[in-house]
């Protein structure tokens, strides 16, 4: 399994429950420093991520005038590489302190290259009733208990479990709580060896085994009665929690609010936000220009699901946006009001063209957060600007400029908010 820490502290267990330092008296939005997913960047190798870090992260940095953490992805091959000797592992976080760069969150979400020619449903793989998904975040983990600064909790995303159309074994979902209750164990050693309190977030996706909100308050009883039988529910509730994605909500047509205030009732801790918007399309039937223009967002590397919300509030879904979709849509998707597309776009933007954007849904579900009793952490994750018709990579730091600047400022009017 993931390589094991030394005992650096004597932890006391108490301190599970102290208030994290990250607290806001007044409202629950995290104070630590923005993050941007660093997926958007390739990273094979160790070298390469830090060239990502140097070439686009720190500037990105410079530009906003703001601190900055990068919400680092570490594909498998790239913690092996820091973990293979402890040297390594000391270099990279002092690399990253050079940079003037923080670490308080990593994206283990995508297992391999995913940066491939195709990603599609790969990135599901592996999933979590296999042992390579275990050992990998438990590896993950160790890496970021080095990286973390003092007085920080951190997180981890990752898989839903696993992928929705493929197929899976009768025992699939006690297999998957099996081993999430095996990585809290080991989440909840580490903290006591090292002082550092980290916490899973699982993200929900379409078309995966936990894509809405009842799914995941339905998986996370699963959990807990297990972890009762188990005489585990304290590292269970601890450890264990969701990666709130807000354009996968969003293209689900759940009221990301209401999402929200839902999970937090039902006690499903929200350990992560990701800001991030998704395509929308309205009227597709008197609107050919916008589905002429939704077909130039088919490409081969991600998967774009795709709804369909008809006048009856009935969802449609493909499992991926085609040019025959937009071009010659079936009737239920021509007779829809409205569709939504799992294709990240920048999260400044309320319109792209004939395009709409779910941008007010990231309003919404950003002032429920705000009135939570907790701080998840934020991270901004656009990883689409390859893939952007009309894009190039030298936007790429412009870009994420400015939606890094847009999320500062839609934060801060939240807190003015909060204050009167």
């Amino acid at each position: 399994m993931g390589r094991k820490f030394r005992r650096t502290a004597v932890h006391n267990k108490s301190s599970h429950h102290r208030e994290s330092p990250q607290r806001n008296v007044e409202m629950s939005l995290s104070t630590l420093p923005l993050s941007y997913c660093t997926n958007v960047h390739a990273g094979r190798s160790v070298e390469e991520v830090q060239q990502g870090l140097a070439d686009y992260t720190a500037i990105v940095r410079e530009k906003i005038g703001h601190p900055l953490a990068a919400g680092l992805w570490l594909a498998a091959p790239v913690v092996e590489e820091l973990l293979s000797q402890q040297q390594s592992l000391v270099g990279f976080a002092e690399r990253l302190a050079n940079l003037g760069l923080t670490c308080h969150t990593l994206n283990a979400f995508p297992f391999g290259d995913f940066h491939s020619e195709r990603v599609k449903e790969n990135v599901y793989i592996p999933d979590w009733s296999q042992p390579q998904r275990l050992e990998y975040t438990e590896q993950c983990a160790d890496v970021l208990a080095r990286l973390m600064p003092e007085g920080t909790e951190g997180s981890i995303s990752t898989v839903p479990l696993g992928f929705k159309p493929f197929d899976h074994a009768d025992d699939f979902l006690d297999g998957c709580v099996s081993q999430l209750l095996e990585l809290a164990r080991h989440l909840d050693e580490l903290h006591d060896h090292t002082g550092k309190l980290i916490r899973l977030a699982i993200e929900p996706e379409p078309f995966c085994l936990i894509e809405t909100t009842d799914e995941a308050i339905s998986f996370f009883d699963r959990v807990r009665d297990t972890a009762d039988a188990k005489h585990v529910s304290e590292i269970a509730q601890r450890h264990l929690g969701l990666c709130y994605d807000v354009c996968h909500q969003a293209v689900e047509f759940e009221d990301v609010a209401e999402s929200i205030r839902a999970l937090h009732k039902a006690k499903v801790r929200i350990n992560k936000v990701h800001i991030t918007c998704a395509l929308q399309l309205d009227h597709p039937a008197e609107n050919p220009e916008a589905r002429e223009a939704l077909a130039r967002y088919v490409e081969p590397r991600y998967l774009h699901q795709t709804f369909a919300r008809d006048a009856a509030g009935q969802i449609h879904k493909v499992v991926d946006l085609t040019e025959q979709l937009a071009g010659e849509p079936s009737a239920e998707f021509i007779d829809a009001e409205q569709w939504r597309i799992h294709f990240h776009v920048p999260v400044d933007a309320e319109q792209l063209g004939p395009l709409n954007t779910t941008r007010p849904e990231l309003k919404h579900a950003l002032a429920a957060v705000a009135n939570m009793e907790y701080a998840p952490h934020l991270e901004v994750e656009t990883y689409t600007w390859e893939v952007l018709p009309g894009k190039h990579s030298a936007d790429l730091v412009d870009g994420l400029t400015r939606e890094l600047t847009a999320t500062q400022k839609l934060l801060a009017d939240l807190r003015g908010q909060s204050s009167t």
